[in-house]
């Protein structure tokens, strides 16, 4: 039996690759073609691009990206296990597909691609967030890539996404709103997984702003959030006095009432004050 792309079911490459999925490399495969293809239409158009995918495993969304048109795919892969099963996918499609066994971790990012770039991936739960906090947190901006379309577990897709006075904004929101457009595209019900996870997973998007606004130090802002979420229940004129010395004075003067907390300020208002912050560090 072959799947619709002339290779075999994926259930099938799994069991004759020995690729159980391992805990301990947040591994959770996708085997429905349609669901994979779902996520890598989320990215389009292809064409002019490379796309980056990080965290294949045996291939379900490599192989859908690739149904989908993708002609310059680069998969990064750190499980020795699925290297077989990718290369045979790119025996499949000569010239398009280029397998790096490496940590995601590790990886030069910016030397990846020849190419303007798109992220498309299953992101390994276990490393998620940190390689989406590396990408957005770096000094040079406009990015290397013009687009993520990434799977996480739902509850970090609402933190991603989440907006000013709801119960998931927080620091990943700030800085993901602050430098890129946000969506969260559809929910993925856990029994799609093998081994399914404990909880619901969601695909979401996110587009880099060319020059986010206020215009602000990107470290500098991931501190200004960091003492302001850091003590969440407390009031502003309370959370901010490791970062300022006189925390009430500063919020005064930019129209920001220090009674507030953390979870009420929007995104333009971290900004302002990782602003004000840099400016008073420089005096």
């Amino acid at each position: 039996m072959t799947a619709e792309d002339g290779l075999p079911p994926l259930r099938d490459v799994i069991a004759r690759h020995g690729l159980a999925a391992k805990k301990s490399l947040g591994q959770n495969f996708l085997f429905d073609l349609n669901l994979t293809r779902r996520i890598a239409r989320a990215a389009l158009p292809f064409e002019g691009f490379t796309i980056v995918e990080v965290g294949p495993g045996p291939g379900g969304l490599t192989r859908a990206l690739l149904m989908e048109g993708a002609e310059d795919i680069v998969a990064i892969e750190r499980d020795p296990r699925a290297i077989p099963a990718l290369n045979e996918i790119a025996a499949h499609y000569p010239g398009r597909l280029r397998v790096v066994e490496s940590d995601a971790l590790d990886v030069k990012w910016n030397e990846i691609a020849s190419k303007p770039a798109k992220i498309a991936a299953n992101l390994p739960y276990n490393i998620g967030t940190l390689l989406l906090t590396s990408w957005l947190g770096a000094e040079q901006w406009p990015p290397w890539f013009s687009s993520l379309t990434l799977m996480f577990q739902k509850e970090v897709a609402q933190r991603i996404t989440a907006a000013p006075g709801t119960e998931h904004y927080g620091r990943l929101s700030v800085l993901c709103n602050w430098r890129c457009e946000t969506q969260r595209l559809f929910d993925v019900n856990r029994s799609a997984f093998t081994p399914a996870p404990k909880v619901t997973s969601s695909a979401v998007q996110l587009i880099p702003r060319p020059a986010p606004l206020p215009a602000c130090d990107v470290k500098t802002l991931e501190r200004m959030t960091a003492a302001a979420f850091g003590q969440r229940r407390k009031m502003l004129r309370q959370s901010l006095k490791s970062v300022f010395a006189d925390p009430v004075a500063v919020l005064s003067s930019l129209g920001i009432d220090p009674a507030k907390r953390a979870e009420e300020l929007t995104v333009s208002d971290f900004a302002r004050l990782a602003l004000e912050l840099a400016t008073k560090s420089s005096c």
